[in-house]
C-alpha cells in the first residue's frame, strides 16, 4: 500500500533498507562511545566535507563540467538537504558538550539546547510541507494538476495532507517537555533526557515518516523507515533515555552519505518510489498522468490525532501535577523514565533534586519553614499542618 516494493528488484530492496538500518545503528555506536567517534563523525567528516560542497558550487559557478554533473549538485540541491544535514550536525556537536560538559555544556541555561535544536528541525520540515502544499495549490489553479517539480528533479504532489502534517509536526514540538532534565550517563556515553518517552518517540515518528512521504517521496523507503526505525531500536533495547541523540547522530551521518551519494536511493536496485506515483515510475522529464495520495492522508490523518492525544496526555499530567511541563518533568514514575533515570550519573540526580526542593520552597515559603542559627547548620524542618 505505501511502497512499490515487488518484481526482480523487491529482494535487493529490502536489503538496501537491512544494510542502511545496521549501517546507521552501527555508526551511531562508533560515534557515541567515545570521544574521538564523535569528534571524527561530527567535526572532522563535517569540515572534510564543507570544502568539498564549497569547491563543487564555485567550480560549477565556472562552469567546470565535473561540477555541473556531479550528483550531489545535481540531484541535492535543495535548500532543506543543506539545512537539515548542518543543523542535525550541530545538535550532535551540542549533545557532545552536554554529555561532556564541555565549556558552556556545564552551564545550566545551556540545557534547553535540544529542545531548541530540534524545535529548528521539525520547523524546517514543517515549512517544507507547507511549501508543497502552497505549490500543489498553484499547479492545480493554473494547469488542473497537483504535481510539481522539485529543484531535484522530482515530481510532488501537495495537498492538505501536507497542511494537517505540518500542522501535527507544530504540535509535536510541544510534545518535548522537561526541557532541563538533561543528564549524563553513568558511562558517560551518553546525552538522557528521560522526559522524552515513548508517546514523544511514537508521536515524532509517525509524523516524520509522513514528512518524508511527502516531500522526499524516493528517499522516504530509506529515511522513512530505516533512518526512524535505527534511534527507535537502540533506544528501546540498550540505549535508554538516549533516543534524540540517537536521532540526531543517525540522522546527520544520513545526511551526509545522502548527498555524497543520492543515486544509492534515487536510481538502481535499491531504489524504491512509494505508492503515490500511480504510474509505476517516477522520471523528471515525464510529468505524472496519474496519483494515489491516500496512504498520504491516511498517514498525515494518523499524524495530527497522535500528537494531539500526546499533547493532550501531557496537558492532563501537567494540570494533576500542578507546574509547567516544560520547566519541569511529568514522566516522572513512568516505566520509560525511571530506566532512563537509572542510568543518569547519580550527581546529576542529586543536583537535580536540590534545585527541586529550592524551587519549591522560594514558591511555598509557607508550607516549609527552615529554622537555623545564623552560624549554626538548620536544625529542624516543620511542616504546617
Amino acid at each position: 500500500m505505501f511502497f512499490q516494493v515487488y518484481g526482480d528488484d523487491a529482494i535487493y530492496q529490502f536489503i538496501g533498507l537491512v544494510i542502511v538500518f545496521l549501517g546507521l545503528v552501527l555508526t551511531n555506536e562508533f560515534a557515541r562511545r567515545s570521544k574521538i567517534g564523535g569528534i571524527t563523525c561530527f567535526v572532522i567528516l563535517p569540515i572534510i566535507l564543507t570544502i568539498y560542497f564549497i569547491a563543487i558550487y564555485i567550480c560549477a559557478a565556472l562552469n567546470q563540467n565535473w561540477a555541473l554533473t556531479n550528483n550531489t549538485y545535481v540531484h541535492m540541491n535543495s535548500w532543506f538537504h543543506y539545512a537539515k544535514l548542518y543543523a542535525a550536525d550541530l545538535g550532535c556537536v551540542g549533545f557532545m558538550m552536554l554529555k561532556y560538559k564541555w565549556g558552556i555544556g556545564k552551564k545550566e541555561w545551556f540545557k534547553p539546547f535540544p529542545f531548541i535544536i530540534v524545535a529548528i528541525n521539525i520547523l524546517i520540515a514543517v515549512g517544507s510541507d507547507f511549501e508543497s502544499a502552497i505549490k500543489g495549490y498553484i499547479n492545480s489553479r493554473d494547469n488542473g494538476s497537483r504535481w510539481w517539480l522539485s529543484s531535484e528533479g522530482v515530481w510532488l504532489y501537495g495537498g492538505w495532507w501536507n497542511i494537517l502534517n505540518g500542522l501535527a509536526g507544530i504540535i509535536d514540538i510541544f510534545c518535548m517537555t522537561g526541557w532541563w532534565g538533561i543528564y549524563t550517563s553513568k558511562d558517560k556515553n551518553d546525552m538522557l533526557w528521560p522526559d522524552m518517552t515513548w508517546l514523544f518517540i511514537l508521536a515524532y515518528d509517525v509524523w516524520n515518516f509522513e514528512y518524508t512521504y511527502n516531500n522526499l517521496p524516493t528517499h522516504s523507503w530509506y529515511c522513512g523507515i530505516a533512518l526512524l526505525l535505527a534511534p527507535t531500536f537502540a533506544n528501546h533495547y540498550w540505549n535508554k533515555g538516549g533516543w534524540i541523540q540517537n536521532r540526531a547522530n543517525t540522522l546527520a551521518l544520513w545526511c551526509m552519505f545522502a548527498q555524497v551519494f543520492p543515486l544509492f536511493q534515487d536510481e538502481g536496485i535499491f531504489s524504491v518510489i512509494p505508492s503515490i506515483y500511480k504510474d509505476g515510475f517516477m522520471n523528471k522529464n515525464e510529468h505524472p498522468k496519474e496519483a494515489d495520495p491516500s496512504a498520504q492522508g491516511i498517514i498525515a490523518a494518523l499524524s495530527f490525532v497522535i500528537n494531539v492525544c500526546v499533547i493532550c496526555t501531557i496537558i492532563k499530567r501537567s494540570i494533576i501535577a500542578k507546574h509547567d511541563p516544560y520547566r519541569k518533568e511529568i514522566f516522572v514514575g513512568t516505566k520509560d523514565f525511571d530506566e532512563a533515570m537509572a542510568r543518569a550519573e547519580d550527581e546529576n540526580i542529586e543536583k537535580e533534586v536540590i534545585k527541586n526542593l529550592e524551587e519549591a520552597i522560594t514558591s511555598d515559603p509557607e508550607a516549609i519553614k527552615i529554622e537555623s542559627d545564623i552560624t549554626d547548620e538548620p536544625k529542624a524542618i516543620k511542616t504546617e499542618e
